[in-house]
């Protein structure tokens, strides 16, 4: 996971940031990306893909990358944002905000499977990179542990849609409680099915 990083560092790039997204999929809530620079010397054999974690190690990980990390940032785009522009636009529109937020900026981004207009910052999108590319893997954790979160206060604000389940996706329960109580405030309403409704 390590082998990119090392590459662009033998040519002499020193602050590699690593970008990815938690929420392209769901049905509800915002699109919240991360983006992270970690030091170059830094290793940490649990950090993998979030998906493949359990949310504990997720939430441990959490705090150990945020420690090490010499810079990262989040950005968020909100559910009416992502039907005016599409979850595509929306996913980018996080990642430029992430990037901006990054002190100090970077001077080259892996990002997973898209590639973002940024002036001057050279990039490389890596499809599956937060398989493959350790500071995309930190980014997937950061970004997933932070919707996640975001998920859960709205969980509280609409606990009949069971978002701490799960947080948003199209599962059989949450489909069942939006036929019941019709579209939350956070829904995607471009999103099938709620197109329908």
């Amino acid at each position: 996971m390590y082998a990119e990083e090392k590459q662009l560092r033998q040519r002499g790039f020193n602050c590699i940031a690593g970008i990815d997204e938690a929420g392209r999929g769901p049905l509800a809530g915002p699109v919240v990306t991360a983006a992270v620079i970690l030091p170059p010397d830094y290793r940490n054999s649990e950090i993998n893909d979030s998906k493949q974690l359990t949310p504990l190690q997720r939430e441990k990980l959490f705090v150990d990358i945020k420690n090490a990390a010499l810079s990262y940032a989040v950005g968020v785009v909100s559910p009416k944002e992502i039907d005016e522009i599409g979850i595509l636009n929306a996913t980018k529109l996080a990642m430029r905000q992430a990037v901006s937020r990054l002190d100090p900026q970077p001077d080259f981004i892996l990002i997973d499977a898209v590639s973002i207009n940024l002036d001057g910052i050279p990039q490389m999108a890596i499809i599956k990179g937060d398989e493959k590319i350790f500071s995309i893997a930190a980014a997937s954790i950061l970004a997933k542990v932070t919707r996640d979160r975001l998920m859960m206060k709205y969980h509280q604000k609409f606990p009949e849609y069971g978002f701490d389940q799960h947080m948003g996706y199209g599962t059989e329960v949450h489909l069942k409680a939006i036929l019941k109580h019709g579209p939350s405030p956070i829904h995607r309403m471009t999103f099938a099915p709620l197109k329908s409704l």
